[in-house]
């Protein structure tokens, strides 16, 4: 028995041995496949091309920054993104039915494949928001300039850069400009893109933001509802006994702040908050509309669910209660509506897009920082397709705030990168 386990362990070692091996073995080949890319005279000049027009890229950033982009009205700043593209040369451009910048710049191959690269159109800030740009020395501030005009303008230096140098690849390059990447937008242009476009995509990345480390490859999931809960409503005194939509709402966070807390516990991070509430016309009156609206993430799709049947139990629980020990009048009704689904899920960092991010990072003497967020990728990756996020170089304080700004810092190399990781994947075609 003793020499029949040793047998069996020895074997086990040695096929566990063998996989570290052809793991390591991997991971030297492909970087040695992307520095082949990088050392290549045409990348090389690439990367030159982008330094000496660093400044034409942050004139293109300042004056994507300065046309406002609300959530639900990115048409101005994707006309003008269109022309951008078209004015340095692509193959074939249009805005889509929802409002997406597709761009095709078509690979050399016989049957190419359909690699995208895009950055999104909308920011968070609304109509109304002075999204002139202050510059002082090589700061500019101003919102959303880093959250994702810098995409927009890290796409466009891509493409000067392919052009100016006579770059072609194998296969094709789809430049993007997504709307509804942020809040209620709900990522509509990126499922848009993969549900109704006449493109088959293999691979996906995005420039989401500044820096040039990042690697993006596991999605943050969410749910989020607005819940209105409706009465016949009255005056406080006079019609007390009425059923009370503001009580019946407040029953069911209390009964979903119990359950929720003792789930997200234990197990995968999974988090709960009810962000807003609202209704009611006065102190003395019973409401007859209240709302909230509710946000739940895990990086679980299963936990997502779990907790989404939770807060729908904990409702319809509270509800039920209310209309039962109502006193007089009709009962109350609630109305749940879904306001945003995006799919948790991850790509493995062994996936050959992910080591060849990590490569190009690295081979710029920077340490790449894998992890995971939601973003434009949370779509490609719930359906198994090899994508990443990543910055598009510089450095970005107070995204989200009125008060953002940009510093250029290194912000060609996080282009640079980024160029290098699309190359490495789209393939290039070799000097004859």
């Amino acid at each position: 028995m003793c020499l029949r386990a040793t047998k069996i362990f020895g074997l086990i070692t040695t096929v566990v041995a063998f996989f570290s091996t052809s793991l390591v073995s991997q991971e030297v080949s492909i970087l040695e496949e992307v520095r082949a890319v990088m050392e290549d005279s045409r990348v090389q000049a690439a990367f030159e091309y982008i330094d000496s027009h660093d400044d034409e890229t942050l004139e293109t950033l300042i004056a994507l920054t300065e046309i406002p982009a609300p959530p639900f009205a990115e048409t101005e700043r994707a006309r003008i993104f269109l022309e951008l593209l078209n004015s340095i040369g692509i193959d074939n451009s249009y805005i889509d039915e929802v409002g997406n910048v597709i761009a095709l710049r078509k690979g050399a191959a016989p049957n190419p494949e359909t690699l995208v690269i895009s950055g999104h159109l909308d920011t968070v800030f609304p109509e109304g928001t002075n999204v002139q740009v202050q510059q002082m020395g090589d700061t500019l501030k101003a919102p959303g300039i880093g959250d994702d005009t810098r995409g927009l303008a890290t796409l466009l230096a891509i493409l000067r850069s392919l052009n100016a140098n006579n770059i072609e690849t194998e296969n094709n390059i789809l430049f993007v400009g997504t709307v509804g990447e942020e809040g209620l937008g709900d990522l509509r242009g990126v499922k848009h893109l993969f549900t109704n476009s006449e493109f088959v995509i293999s691979s996906f990345i995005s420039i989401d933001g500044t820096g040039d480390t990042r690697v993006t490859h596991q999605g943050l999931g969410s749910h989020r509802y607005s819940v209105t809960f409706k009465g016949p409503g009255g005056h406080s005194w006079g019609a007390f006994g009425l059923v009370n939509p503001a009580h019946i709402l407040s029953r069911a966070v209390h009964y979903f702040e119990i359950a929720a807390d003792a789930y997200t516990r234990n197990g995968p991070k999974t988090s709960y908050n009810v962000g807003m509430v609202q209704g009611g016309t006065s102190i003395n009156s019973i409401p007859a509309e209240v709302s909230m609206q509710v946000d739940m993430r895990s990086e679980s799709q299963d936990r997502l669910i779990e907790i989404d049947s939770i807060f729908q139990r904990s409702i319809h629980k509270a509800v039920r209660e209310g209309n039962v020990n109502r006193r007089t009048g009709p009962a109350l009704n609630v109305d749940i509506e879904l306001i945003g689904d995006r799919p948790s899920g991850e790509i493995s960092s062994d996936e050959i897009l992910i080591q060849r991010a990590i490569a190009s990072t690295e081979l710029l003497n920077l340490t790449p920082v894998l992890g995971r967020s939601s973003t434009d990728s949370n779509i490609p990756i719930s359906l198994g397709i090899p994508a990443i996020t990543i910055g598009g170089g510089g450095i970005g304080v107070a995204s989200h705030s009125p008060d953002e700004y940009y510093i250029n810092e290194n912000g060609p190399r996080g282009i640079q990168r980024a160029l290098l990781i699309l190359l490495s994947r789209a393939g290039m075609v070799p000097l004859s």
